[in-house]
């Protein structure tokens, strides 16, 4: 189990550092079906490696200008209130009926992204770097609107809430696909670590001895990894980021699917 933790940890980081999204829907069914966690303490425990993972990246592309700090943190924050109800309602939903509607998810997005990237709507000016992505009223509701659904996509789900976050500041905000992910970060962060506090309040999430130290090996090597995917994203051009995301999601979904329903 170590040297899984320790392999597939790594893995996880460097997609998390390069598409500022994937921890939580890759560490979720890891931890499940290869690390043998239940699912509803699999949520959990993804909350922590998927905010330890992207607090490190997001310390390694803070030295760009791809991240936005005062959208992000906005977001993030307008998005802790359905957080909380995700996190509140994840428990009490059956195991299998958690995993099946995770898959649907994933596949409604990964359609979303690729329509995006081979459409006319990825062409669309892209909003310049500094300026006021949440200047204007409807903008501002509409990104309210978006955080508190994704939030409670992390909450629910027990995922860092990137799969969700970079699809809406990239097609809502017009960021490009590598500042959308970069911001992608500093929100995973906030709303990972609000998800396991309002997790631990609730009374709905313990670690275990064991699985304590299957975390830390796996957030070690996921923290590692994170810092070699964000600087190779560096070297990617957006549109490629752009189905390279598509292309996780629907391999997750897809392998999701058939150990649910094996």
């Amino acid at each position: 189990m170590i040297i899984e933790a320790l392999l597939i940890g790594a893995f996880v980081g460097i997609v998390v550092g390069s598409l500022g999204a994937g921890g939580g829907i890759l560490s979720v069914p890891i931890l499940v079906y290869i690390l043998g966690q239940d699912p509803h303490q699999a949520t959990g425990l993804s909350l922590i490696i998927v905010g330890l993972t992207a607090a490190v990246s997001l310390a390694t592309r803070a030295r760009g200008a791809d991240v936005a700090w005062r959208e992000g943190s906005l977001f993030a924050l307008a998005g802790l209130a359905g957080t909380w109800a995700g996190s509140t309602l994840g428990p009490l939903v059956s195991a299998s009926a958690l995993m099946l509607s995770f898959c649907a998810l994933l596949g409604v997005v990964a359609l979303f992204m690729v329509c995006s990237q081979l459409s006319p709507v990825s062409s669309l000016p892209e909003a310049p770097v500094g300026e006021g992505a949440l200047s204007g009223v409807s903008t501002l509701v509409r990104v309210i609107a978006l955080a508190t659904a994704t939030g409670f996509l992390t909450g629910f789900f027990g995922v860092g809430g990137g799969f969700a976050i970079v699809p809406a500041l990239h097609l809502a905000l017009r960021y490009p696909m590598k500042r959308a992910s970069a911001t992608s970060l500093l929100v995973m962060v906030i709303t990972a670590a609000f998800g396991v506090v309002s997790r631990s309040l609730a009374g709905s999430f313990t670690i275990t001895a064991e699985a304590g130290v299957m975390v830390a090996l796996f957030s070690a090597a996921s923290m590692a990894g994170g810092v070699v995917g964000a600087r190779a994203t560096t070297r990617v051009p957006n549109r490629v980021l752009g189905l390279v995301f598509a292309a996780l999601l629907v391999g997750v979904a897809l392998s999701t699917l058939v150990a649910t329903l094996s």
